[in-house]
């Protein structure tokens, strides 16, 4: 049965085999119900690539908000792939890389917005320096305040732990507690770091040709950490580019629309991350206790949402 429908100027599966960087960047967007942030993000491209080449694919998860027609009607240049029914954000992500014929893939959330210089300044900075195979920028919230995911440490279970009972708020420059989005960096330091965020994240094509592509096994969250971890553990570096700016709305479409789906996921996603990686460093009766933990997270989480709505 079909998936999806195509809509663009190029082929659907005409990837990097036969066009090989064609373009500079590939921007690769996974979009569903959100077509007022969506808009903004392409608004925003020329001022953050230029004068870089850069193509745009979109693959919209069955949204219905209109997204199908106003890139139709307004963004011709971008390359659409219609699904028929929400497959998730990881699967979708790897068919927009896999689509794109640039040298650097832009992993780009629809509800983010370029700021003038972003992307082009972590091009320019992932040529410069050897075996950086990943940089993300400096992420603000829509208030301008600095979002803390957008620079991450190892996911191990003390790290997580202590962000999710807030101790690294409480202790910020305590290293003890801010492994996981390391609170105790300067936030204007260009740091080499364990994971950036998948709302702006520029891969080399070198990296994916060495690693693969996103772990599928993630419906959604925690496969930008996945993807960082692997491309580390394969002598690539990750770096935290402040020069570079861009502004991460949230709260809009996207998960939003989906809210117990999203909630149930994000759960998954630390659960398949923990297991996939760090579950043979620790016993049995621990590996046991998180997956507990993180279930009763889950489900108190489901029931908290279900109060306030």
């Amino acid at each position: 049965m079909k998936q999806f429908s195509w809509y663009g100027n190029s082929d659907f599966g005409k990837s990097s085999v036969l066009f090989k960087f064609k373009m500079d960047v590939s921007v690769c967007i996974v979009s569903l119900n959100s077509i007022k942030q969506l808009r903004k993000c392409l608004e925003s491209l020329d001022a953050g690539i230029k004068p870089l080449t850069y193509e745009v694919i979109v693959i919209d998860n069955h949204s219905r908000d209109g997204t199908q027609v106003e890139l139709k009607k307004n963004f011709k240049n971008v390359c659409l792939l219609t699904n028929f029914h929400n497959q998730g954000y990881t699967s979708e992500i790897n068919k927009a890389m896999k689509i794109g014929t640039g040298k650097y893939k832009l992993i780009l959330n629809p509800d983010s917005r370029l700021l003038p210089g972003s992307i082009y300044k972590l091009v320019c900075f992932i040529k410069k320096i050897k075996k950086v195979g990943i940089v993300g920028p400096l992420v603000l919230n829509k208030d301008g305040s600095f979002q803390n995911s957008c620079r991450r440490g190892i996911a191990r279970p003390f790290s997580v732990f202590s962000y999710f009972l807030g101790l690294s708020k409480l202790y910020p420059q305590n290293k003890t507690f801010t492994g996981y989005q390391l609170n105790h960096l300067d936030i204007k330091d260009t740091s080499e770091v364990s994971g950036v965020s998948g709302s702006c994240m520029l891969i080399d094509q070198e990296v994916i040709e060495d690693i693969g592509y996103f772990d599928e096994n993630y419906f959604a969250y925690q496969e930008d950490s996945d993807f960082c971890y692997r491309a580390i553990k394969s002598g690539w570096k990750v770096y935290y580019y402040p020069k570079s700016v861009v502004i991460h709305e949230g709260g809009n479409g996207g998960s939003n629309s989906v809210p117990f789906k999203s909630i149930f996921e994000w759960h998954r996603s630390y659960i398949i991350y923990y297991f996939k990686h760090f579950s043979k460093d620790y016993g049995i009766f621990f590996n046991a206790f998180y997956f507990l933990i993180m279930l009763g997270k889950l489900i108190l989480s489901e029931i908290y949402f279900m109060i306030r709505r």
